[in-house]
């Protein structure tokens, strides 16, 4: 890396430490994924071969056996690599594949060689599971049939189908909110507590987290005050730092501008994308500080059920598709009570809402929505890169530039806020904005993160030496969060 780019004054976190989750990470979690690829495509090409003998027509199975072939080939490489790491061997340069960053890991990877660093137990951690992800990409990208798949597609998918009781209520309570409009409008401490809600479901980001937002009634949204005081007070213990109040401060200083954009650098595809969107519509339909939300996703399949610009597209057509969740029925055979006709329409309403702002630019994804798998674009490359987000100025100064323009950006989840940080072991007490580097200040920042790895910042000394002292894995179990806002420097 250039002299001039900033570097932390701590080294970063890798797979050294046998007690840490990084090092659980490249002996558990890795071999994990990458068998659950290689069982992807096998069953892909077995479905294939099973049409093979009923197919009559030879160019047609021509074209089948070759996709069979390509398969076989990406199984073999996946194979090989997870082989590496189980042997601590060197990581082999990602080969040229036509497409973005090959030169930038590449040239990481030299430096890393230099340093005797860049076998699978010595890379640091950030950087290697960034490579892991675009090595694989190079995989599919370099056969003719597999080029636009992503091998995570069924899981995200799966995952999805499995949240539809939270989306049903979810739904029902944006149309609660609807019918009682003036009630919200009159008074902002209204619009604070479901702001506050809608802040802790994308923090959790998973159906389990939701009580307070999935149950909401028509009563419990003319006494929100109470309500939100006891929901939030029964979480406050797991947020270790909770910089919720400077956020909404910051939100409700935007009252009279026209023009007010936030924007979303997205974490996973389903059902976090679907509160991502139930957030961002809270924002412009309900409050009168945001008229624009923009959606920042990832241009290759990206540590599993990251989303993706075709996961951005199918999302909304997902939850309008009558077949999409299964119609799950109870021992009378009656339907579940997870979906009425009431609480469909509910969906469909807000659905189709979300489709009207994609078409008229108050939700905008920041790259082409067609993107296909693949695509180059210099608003989201660096996403994929293996770059903490520090030097973004010098690196990707065409989203630095765009993102100089928003009111917030919100970094959601484990992997912005471990590159936000560098990824580095800094001491648990460090200020967010130390931490973050020359990007403080820069635009206003928000990161909602669960802990899911082992940097932390922003949190007391004396609590994280409580937390540590106990034995609990409070780092990267999901149990905790961090909730950071930095404002633009003045």
């Amino acid at each position: 890396m250039a002299t001039h780019m900033f570097e932390a004054p701590y080294p970063p976190w890798d797979f050294t430490d046998r007690g840490s989750f990084a090092f659980e990470t490249v002996l558990k979690r890795w071999p994990v994924i990458l068998t659950g690829i290689i069982d992807n495509i096998y069953c892909r090409n077995h479905d294939l071969g099973v049409s093979l003998p009923s197919n009559t027509d030879p160019e047609e199975k021509a074209r089948i056996e070759e996709i069979i072939g390509e398969g076989k080939a990406i199984i073999s490489k996946v194979g090989e690599v997870k082989y590496d790491m189980a042997r601590d061997r060197a990581l082999k340069p990602i080969p040229e594949d036509g497409e973005a960053l090959v030169d930038i890991y590449n040239t990481e990877l030299e430096r890393l060689a230099e340093k005797q660093k860049n076998t699978w137990l010595t890379v640091p951690w950030l950087y290697s599971e960034c490579y892991l992800y675009r090595l694989i990409r190079s995989f599919f990208v370099q056969t003719k049939h597999w080029r636009d798949y992503d091998p995570f597609l069924a899981q995200k998918e799966a995952t999805f189908q499995k949240s539809a009781k939270a989306i049903y209520q979810l739904a029902t309570t944006m149309h609660e909110l609807e019918e009682d409009k003036e009630t919200l409008a009159s008074d902002p401490d209204n619009l604070k507590v479901i702001f506050k809600e809608m802040i802790q479901m994308c923090l959790w980001g998973n159906a389990t987290d939701l009580s307070m937002l999935t149950h909401m009634s028509h009563e419990d949204i003319q006494r929100l005050q109470t309500v939100g005081r006891d929901a939030q007070a029964a979480r406050a213990e797991y947020i270790l730092r909770d910089d919720q109040e400077k956020v909404w401060d910051h939100l409700t200083s935007l009252a009279g501008k026209t023009d007010s954009r936030v924007d979303f650098v997205l974490d996973n595809a389903g059902f976090e994308l679907f509160t991502d969107f139930v957030f961002a519509d809270f924002l412009v339909t309900y409050t009168p500080y945001v008229s624009k939300v923009v959606f920042h996703p990832k241009l290759i399949p990206w540590f599993v059920s990251d989303v993706t610009p075709p996961d951005f597209k199918s999302t909304t057509k997902s939850l309008l598709s009558p077949s999409f969740f299964p119609q799950e029925s109870t021992p009378e055979g009656a339907p579940a009570s997870e979906s009425t006709e009431e609480s469909r329409s509910h969906l469909f309403e807000m659905v189709k809402r979300w489709e009207a702002y994609i078409e008229s630019g108050v939700f905008e994804l920041s790259v082409p929505i067609d993107s296909p798998l693949g695509a180059s674009d210099e608003k989201a490359n660096f996403w994929t890169s293996p770059y903490p987000y520090w030097n973004m100025r010098e690196l990707a100064p065409q989203l630095y530039d765009s993102l100089k323009g928003s009111n917030l950006v919100v970094f959601k989840g484990d992997l912005n806020f471990r590159k936000l940080t560098g990824d580095v072991q800094w001491p648990p007490s460090t200020p967010f904005e130390t931490a973050i580097g020359p990007i403080a200040g820069s635009f206003p920042i928000l990161s909602l993160r669960t802990n899911k790895a082992d940097v932390i910042v922003a949190v007391d000394q004396e609590v994280a030496d409580k937390l540590d002292k106990s034995g609990e894995k409070w780092r990267y179990n999901g149990k905790y969060a961090l909730v950071l806002f930095r404002p633009r420097s003045v």
